[in-house]
């Protein structure tokens, strides 16, 4: 039971990141700007914010989820504000701006970035639940040991999204020119930039409601 347990929510994790969105234009952007090293890291921050809502939602921590549902709207606009900061940087970045994700302080802006854009939307919560029902994992009698299988599990599940996109992404690094680099981060950043103001206008609307 644990290992099947283990092995459904290595196969969540990995579906639940796989869906196109900002953190994996982000990921595709960084990968083909600062190389695969910095695009995996970046994975890393979602998939640490994917164990850790997959957690919640596996062992149905109601109160932890109720605490988070009830403050979306405001964790989304600051999360929205964070998404159209990282845009516009990513417009205006050039291809050889790179130099600082060789250091400590590179790798772990990418990883926070990452952890806190994902962490930004606490309806995944519902996504993880939808699935950890869909595959029949989830039992009430699940206790916090649950946590040693759940959490590792979605955790590796959705690193191995991120290696395999940063791996593929990184092997097109070589085809692009400095032009090519300009267009990737044009347009990666008004994606980004885009779902933040999305994100925004959402959380405006359901203030209004």
């Amino acid at each position: 039971m644990d290992f099947i347990l283990f092995f459904g929510a290595v196969i969540i994790g990995f579906l639940a990141a796989a869906p196109i969105g900002p953190v994996n234009v982000l990921c595709i952007q960084r990968t083909l700007n600062q190389g695969r090293a910095i695009g995996t890291i970046s994975g890393l921050g979602a998939a640490t914010a994917d164990a850790v809502y997959g957690g919640i939602a596996g062992m149905g921590l109601t109160l932890v989820s109720h605490i988070l549902i009830k403050n979306q709207i405001w964790i989304r606009f600051a999360g929205g504000m964070f998404l159209c900061y990282l845009g516009v940087r990513i417009i205006l970045a050039k291809q050889g701006d790179h130099a600082v994700s060789n250091h400590a302080r590179g790798f772990m802006g990418a990883y926070t970035s990452t952890l806190v854009m994902t962490l930004a939307n606490p309806t995944t919560i519902f996504s993880y639940g939808i699935l950890f029902a869909g595959f029949g994992i989830i039992n009430p009698h699940h206790g916090l040991e649950a946590a040693w299988f759940l959490v590792p599990g979605v955790f590796i599940g959705s690193a191995m999204w991120w290696v395999i996109l940063s791996g593929g992404a990184g092997m097109l690094r070589s085809r692009l020119n400095e032009s090519g680099f300009a267009w990737v981060n044009r347009i990666s950043g008004a994606i980004v930039a885009g779902s933040g103001i999305l994100m925004i206008l959402i959380s405006i609307i359901s203030l209004w409601r």
